[in-house]
C-alpha cells in the first residue's frame, strides 16, 4: 500500500515540510500487538478510549496547524497526566460540518477533538480505514519522546456524521507499549 494512501493527512504535513514520509506497512487489526490493539482496533473515538485506558483526562499539545478554507488541519500530541505522550496524530477537520460554537473550540486548539465532540454532543461514528506499522523518523520520535527505532502502530480513521458524510480524517500513532 502506498504511504500517502495509508497516512492521510499526516502525509500533508510532511509534504509541507518537504520531508519524506517514514515507511508505513499496512497490517490487519489482528497483527497489532497489545496494548496498542486495545487502543486502536475498535470503532470508538480515540480520546475517550485513552481516557478510559489511562483513567485520566487527556491533554493536547499542538505541534502545527493549517487553516485552508473549509478545512483545518493540525498535528498534535495527546498527553496523559504525567505529560507523557500517548498519541501522535495528524487530523483534517471539515469545519463547515460543525456549529459555530464547536468550530471556535476546535480552532482554539486547547482540547482534543473527541472531548469537544462529546461535550457538544455532536452525533458521529468512528470508521477505521486501515491499521499500520512503521519505524519512526526523528519528527515522530521527538513528538512521542522516543529514543529508539522500535516499530510503532497506528490507524487511519474517519469520523462520519449520521448520514455518512466525513467530519474528520485522522492518523493516530501510538508509542511502544502505549
Amino acid at each position: 500500500m502506498k504511504n500517502n494512501l495509508v497516512a492521510y493527512p499526516l502525509n500533508e504535513f510532511y509534504a509541507m515540510a518537504e520531508m519524506p514520509l517514514p515507511a508505513i506497512e499496512a497490517v490487519s487489526g489482528e497483527q497489532v500487538p497489545e496494548p496498542q490493539k486495545t487502543l486502536l482496533v475498535h470503532e470508538n473515538d480515540m480520546t475517550p478510549t485513552l481516557q478510559k485506558f489511562y483513567n485520566y483526562r487527556i491533554d493536547l499539545e499542538l505541534k502545527k496547524k493549517v487553516l485552508n478554507g473549509r478545512f483545518f488541519m493540525r498535528e498534535v500530541v495527546l498527553l496523559e497526566r504525567r505529560r507523557r505522550p500517548v498519541v501522535f496524530g495528524a487530523i483534517r477537520i471539515h469545519l463547515e460540518m460543525f456549529p459555530e460554537a464547536v468550530r471556535q473550540k476546535i480552532l482554539e486548539c486547547r482540547r482534543p477533538l473527541g472531548e469537544i465532540l462529546s461535550d457538544h454532543q455532536i452525533p458521529h461514528r468512528s470508521h477505521p480505514d486501515a491499521f499500520f506499522r512503521m519505524v519512526p523518523d526523528d519528527i515522530i520520535k521527538d513528538a512521542l519522546q522516543l529514543h529508539d527505532d522500535r516499530a510503532l502502530y497506528g490507524r487511519v480513521n474517519r469520523l462520519l456524521d449520521p448520514q455518512g458524510e466525513p467530519l474528520v480524517e485522522v492518523v493516530e500513532i501510538l508509542p511502544p507499549g502505549a
